[in-house]
């Protein structure tokens, strides 16, 4: 028999408040359009995006996580003090280490609380979301810090037609806290490695090593181009769109509800085609509010989710006690969706 006492955590977890940060500067489709060969049609008619923000200097991935977290923080109506723990979903932290969490951490005032990033792109807010939730659960701590971050346009290739208008810069956070019940339901989540040259980093940091460049590309002018995201349009719509509708239904049929229960759909905001398409597959009724936050926000990864659930809550299209139905699919390519109550 184990000797070992049985965790004393909470029966369940919930989103308690939520925060997000927009960098200032906004960037419409004329200035990728300097660089590009399209029109604001053709992007519009692609992507649907107008817009998207774009971070200065300034507003590093620790400033724009600090930002977030300060709202979420007081949204939930706790102290940092509180906080056991800080779980950053970022790519666009280029510091091997340490984490990018444990500054975050420090600078919000929350003490000496478990602190780490994790890498899991546009599922990543799922994933931390689900980490925070079996902490909560398992005792290890009572209130998590939840943040995706990303400052995309560091990783953008300006040149590529493919890819230049779709990346934005921002930050979300969320506070996870205990429940007396059941306000996070069951993840389903996945990978499908075998599809990872599908979305992936044009090079590797190391080939930068000193030594033969002469594989590395270069741009126009002929110098060495930044690693940046590339992607297979064509693979990965049809992969959203198809299995992403599917693994959907799993997280509504795994909390025990139907579409017609839902009040929100919160999907990764990275293609309105994708969006547009997975709600007609999933057959939302119409009473169902979707977040289309992808037209001025444009695609952040990991942000993309709680940025556009703190805007639908900001601006009454969604309201406390809502029900949603999240999803993020992404580089790996990975998956992670739940049904959510809104905070």
């Amino acid at each position: 028999m184990s000797k070992i006492k049985p965790s004393k955590g909470a029966p369940y977890a919930r989103i308690l408040g939520v925060g997000g940060y927009r960098p200032t500067r906004v960037v419409p489709n004329e200035v990728i359009l300097e660089t590009i060969d399209s029109s604001d049609e053709w992007i519009r008619s692609r992507s649907g995006i107008a817009t998207r923000h774009w971070a200065s200097p300034e507003e590093t991935v620790a400033a724009m996580s600090v930002e977030a977290s300060g709202k979420a923080i007081a949204d939930a109506g706790i102290s940092p003090a509180q906080i056991g723990a800080v779980v950053v979903s970022t790519v666009s932290h280029f510091h091997q280490t340490p984490a990018i969490a444990t500054e975050i951490a420090d600078r919000i005032g929350a003490g000496k609380p478990a602190a780490f990033d994790i890498s899991a792109g546009c599922a990543g807010f799922g994933y931390g979301l689900t980490l925070a939730k079996g902490m909560i659960v398992e005792g290890s701590a009572e209130y998590v810090l939840v943040i995706g971050v990303e400052r995309l346009s560091d990783l953008t290739d300006l040149e590529d037609r493919a890819t230049a208008f779709l990346f934005g810069d921002g930050a979300g956070a969320v506070i996870v806290g205990p429940s007396d019940e059941p306000h996070i339901g069951p993840t389903v989540w996945g990978s499908e490695g075998d599809k990872s040259e599908t979305i992936k980093q044009t090079v590797p940091w190391n080939d930068f090593r000193v030594g033969d460049v002469s594989q590395l590309p270069l741009n126009e002018r002929g110098e060495i181009k930044f690693p940046a995201i590339t992607q297979e349009g064509q693979a990965v719509f049809r992969w959203a769109v198809f299995e992403m509708a599917k693994v959907a239904q799993q997280a509504l049929d795994a909390a025990g509800i139907s579409a017609d229960d839902l009040d929100v759909f919160i999907p990764h905001q990275a293609n309105m085609r994708i969006i547009d398409s997975m709600v007609k597959t999933l057959k939302l009724p119409e009473h169902v509010t979707v977040a289309r936050d992808v037209e001025t926000t444009g695609n952040t990864s990991a942000a993309s989710i709680p940025l556009a659930m703190e805007r639908l809550l900001a601006t009454g299209k969604a309201k406390s006690g809502d029900t949603a139905l999240v999803i993020g699919f992404g580089a790996g390519l990975v998956y992670a969706a739940t049904v959510v109550t809104l905070p």
